[in-house]
């Protein structure tokens, strides 16, 4: 059995933002190995966060940013089970790294299920048109696998909850938001939500 140090457990925690105990029990089912165990938090998060979606969401709060030169503001809601949560330090960190993602990449919509179909379905003839002919003669299941992955691409450069989170405190966070907002609802154990944003230039 790997025996994991308290530096290591410490290295993970500092990398993921998960709790010390959650991590220990991460590199000792995966040998050490920070890769693995990273993968294995963000399950833990994912399954934590879908566990706790049907939940009811009655409290929250409106976070906001203006930039430095006034031309661009964002507004950010975000909702939760209780208004001690939403008072709650890392609820609050999230929320500003919300506006600041959103500031940073000017996202289009919240989420897949927020964009209008007929533009999916009209970007996806597109792509599946120029991936025909880039990848002529390969089998089918290898340009489907292309397909998806250009699909991917296109929904992460619209939507904001599968961009980089801008993490006000660590800039060699690498999650999505919506890794960002698992993890949150794994640590605090309450459904929590982006339920919308808003993004504005002056003039647009």
């Amino acid at each position: 059995m790997t025996t994991i140090d308290a530096k290591t457990v410490m290295k993970l925690r500092e990398m993921t933002g998960a709790p010390m105990m959650d991590c220990k029990q991460a590199l000792t089912e995966n040998g050490g190995d920070m890769a693995k165990s990273t993968d294995w938090l963000r399950k833990k998060g994912k399954a934590s966060a879908e566990k706790a979606a049907s939940r009811e969401v009655k409290e929250g709060k409106l976070f906001s940013y203006v930039h430095h030169n006034g031309k661009l503001a964002v507004l950010v809601e975000i909702v939760c089970e209780t208004d001690f949560v939403a008072r709650n330090e890392d609820f609050n960190r999230f929320g500003k790294g919300c506006c600041l993602t959103a500031a940073a990449f000017a996202p289009a919509f919240l989420n897949r299920e927020s964009l209008d179909q007929a533009a999916v379905e009209r970007e996806r003839a597109v792509v599946l048109e120029q991936t025909m002919m880039t990848m002529k003669g390969k089998p089918q299941p290898v340009i489907d696998k292309a397909i998806e992955g250009r699909m991917d691409k296109f929904f992460q450069a619209k939507c904001l909850v599968e961009m980089p989170f801008v993490n006000p405190d660590d800039q060699s966070d690498t999650r999505t938001i919506e890794q960002s907002r698992q993890w949150l609802v794994g640590k605090i154990g309450e459904n929590i939500q982006i339920r919308r944003f808003h993004y504005m230039v002056l003039g647009g």
